[in-house]
């Protein structure tokens, strides 16, 4: 009797600790990093792949031939225009330049003599102490004298003008590329490769393609206002680089049916280096009034898009939504959620439709 008794008091025992530890094993609240979702005006762009371009490009080469005396620039050094880069050996043009400079002084001192032939001629003519003849051959000799010293004062110029081309200065502001030739090589008129190239840095273009279908729309919001365009480095996540639109190509390439377009950018920071590859987005108009979300809050389903959404009483609500373009990170959400909602945006495979979620705001 007395164990019969204990049957059903160890029972009731059995189900209340039970209980206890079911309660006790709750699953916790899942840890998820949320965000708001905002009401924007957000851009309407076209996407594509550009390719940074120098402004200006110069090929510095020598206007003399000579030893280089002195290199005054290293390699991939920023010059500015005026800025001294070679001092070419002009010993031998200073010669040249006295050479010129004496010849100069002999015919100038000719021509005077001339002059005062003919001046004295011209009295005697007159009188018939000399011939016509005498006379007209000295007013021919002072007329070539005079004839001869221009070409004398064109060689000096020229001379000059070689002395001053052994100094070989920066024709632009930019950066230069490797130095070819040092101090002490023989350098050639015109040489081939050039001493230095310089690329200007700032400002830049960016030239980049668009399909021929987006050309009209293009064409008539450049006839509105300046389009802005924004570029950005290969896995570069800031704000991108802004510049303006400057160029549009006056023929579709009929291989790939696109046409050629040219941004241009200040580049103050030099963050465009010329040659890469960047990705350009082209604004072509504002779309006001748009509920945005970060693009890792979209998840896809079998029933199509969905994010979830943190309700007041700290529940994921799973939420059907319709969603549109992509905008630098930012999905628009066309209908399914309001301004101000907080969706989850990472750590959705931790949540189960209507459990407790631990929100942590995203930095």
């Amino acid at each position: 009797m007395i164990r019969r008794s204990l049957v059903p008091a160890l029972a009731a025992a059995l189900c209340s600790c039970n209980g206890k530890q079911a309660a006790t094993t709750a699953p916790p609240p899942a840890p998820v990093v949320v965000a708001q979702a905002e009401v924007k005006t957000v851009p309407v762009s076209l996407r594509a792949i550009g390719n940074v371009e120098a402004m200006a490009s110069v090929a510095v080469r020598s206007r003399v031939a000579g030893a280089i005396l002195k290199v005054h620039i290293a390699d991939g050094a920023d010059v500015t225009r005026g800025q001294t880069l070679f001092t070419i050996d002009p010993e031998t043009y200073k010669i040249a330049l006295a050479g010129a400079e004496a010849q100069l002084g002999r015919d100038q001192a000719l021509l005077e003599k001339a002059k005062s032939d003919v001046a004295r001629y011209e009295k005697l003519v007159q009188k018939e102490y000399v011939t016509r003849e005498q006379y007209e051959g000295a007013v021919a000799q002072s007329g070539s004298l005079a004839q001869t010293i221009e070409a004398d004062r064109a060689a000096v110029d020229a001379a000059r003008l070689n002395v001053s081309y052994c100094s070989i200065t920066a024709p632009i502001t930019g950066k230069a590329g490797t130095v070819t030739l040092r101090t002490g090589n023989l350098v050639k008129v015109n040489d081939d490769p050039p001493l230095v190239t310089i690329l200007q840095m700032k400002p830049v273009y960016v030239t980049f393609s668009i399909p021929e279908k987006r050309l009209q729309e293009v064409r008539a919001a450049s006839n509105q206002h300046q389009l802005d365009v924004r570029a950005w480095n290969k896995g570069e996540s800031s704000e991108g680089h802004p510049g303006r639109l400057a160029f549009i190509d006056n023929t579709v390439d009929t291989t790939t049916g696109t046409i050629k377009l040219r941004g241009e950018f200040p580049n103050d920071d030099r963050g465009l280096w010329p040659g890469q590859f960047v990705e350009v987005a082209l604004t072509v108009a504002q779309q006001p009034n748009v509920v945005v979300v970060p693009a890792s809050a979209i998840q896809v389903g079998q029933q199509g898009s969905y994010v979830y959404v943190v309700k007041q009483d700290g529940t994921a609500e799973m939420r059907p939504v319709s969603v549109g373009r992509t905008e630098n990170g930012s999905v628009i959400v066309a209908s399914g959620l309001s301004g101000g909602d907080t969706v989850i945006v990472d750590g959705q495979l931790r949540v189960v439709n209507g459990a407790k979620v631990a929100p942590k705001t995203s930095p």
